[in-house]
């Protein structure tokens, strides 16, 4: 059985000291003879929210960085063809807000 020297930097030192677990890998520099501690940086994802962009009367529409979304709830006590006349009203305004957001940002 033999004794190796590992070099720890201070963050993984002090989890160590801590009890926790430290993730990543062990080099050896054999000029040395130490081995060398290279611990996994993991952050927490940072999750970007989705920018409102109109509230309408059933719903909303919203930008993430890669989408358009939007959301429509009609209560389903309403007749058939008063869900569909709110359908195309909220499709409507989707669209106007949709134009609006490109002529703001072309300015």
């Amino acid at each position: 059985m033999h004794i190796i020297k590992i070099l720890v930097d201070d963050k993984s030192f002090a989890r160590m000291m801590q009890g926790l677990r430290v993730e990543g890998t062990v080099g050896f520099n054999l000029k040395t003879m130490m081995g060398d501690l290279n611990a996994f940086n993991r952050l927490p994802r940072t999750r970007y929210r989705d920018k409102l962009l109109k509230k309408t009367p059933w719903g909303w529409v919203k930008k993430s960085l890669t989408k358009t979304k939007h959301f429509s709830a009609i209560p389903s006590n309403l007749t058939l063809e008063d869900k569909l006349d709110i359908l195309e009203m909220e499709h409507e305004l989707n669209k106007q807000t949709l134009i609006d957001q490109e002529l703001i940002n072309r300015v």
